[in-house]
């Protein structure tokens, strides 16, 4: 199975979707990011953020979701709120699709220790919707069924 994880820059809140869900994800299952509009960049906060929470930051870049024309995910999550309603590449074609819309850390301004909250808040938030995610019983349900589940996981 594989798991993009959507937004339009590609380079925070979806970063840290893919590498959250690799470093927990059992064997077989696979998260990938892309942007509809791709910075070209990883934000630097977002690296640092992950290297402290012990979470692997190789191979993360900033892509377009044209990288996946050839190899097309199984489930497509959108992270933010621009990308939401934004209609998937036709190459997707039957991919679930689901949102778990995240306030952007990198918008936060204030002190670093506010920043760093930011960052830290927006890690926990998709830890836990990445658990509820891998803690479903995928393999039985219907494309329904996970949808809906996909859906009120983006709620948490």
């Amino acid at each position: 199975m594989k798991v993009l994880f959507m937004c339009t820059h590609n380079s925070c809140r979806s970063i840290l979707s893919e590498a959250v869900f690799n470093h927990l994800a059992p064997v077989g299952i696979k998260a990938v990011s892309s942007g509809s509009f791709p910075s070209g960049r990883v934000n630097p906060r977002a690296l640092q953020t992950l290297q402290v929470a012990g979470i692997s930051t190789e191979e993360l870049a900033s892509k377009s979701s044209d990288a996946f024309e050839g190899s097309p995910p199984d489930i497509v999550i959108t992270v933010c709120d621009r990308a939401a309603g934004e209609t998937c590449p036709i190459f997707f074609g039957p991919a679930l699709k689901a949102h778990w819309g995240l306030s952007d850390p990198s918008e936060v301004t204030g002190s670093e220790a506010e920043i760093t909250a930011a960052f830290e808040s927006t890690l926990a938030k998709t830890q836990e919707r990445v658990r509820a995610f891998l803690s479903l019983p995928s393999t039985t349900m219907s494309p329904d069924e996970l949808r809906a589940e996909l859906n009120r996981i983006g709620t948490l």
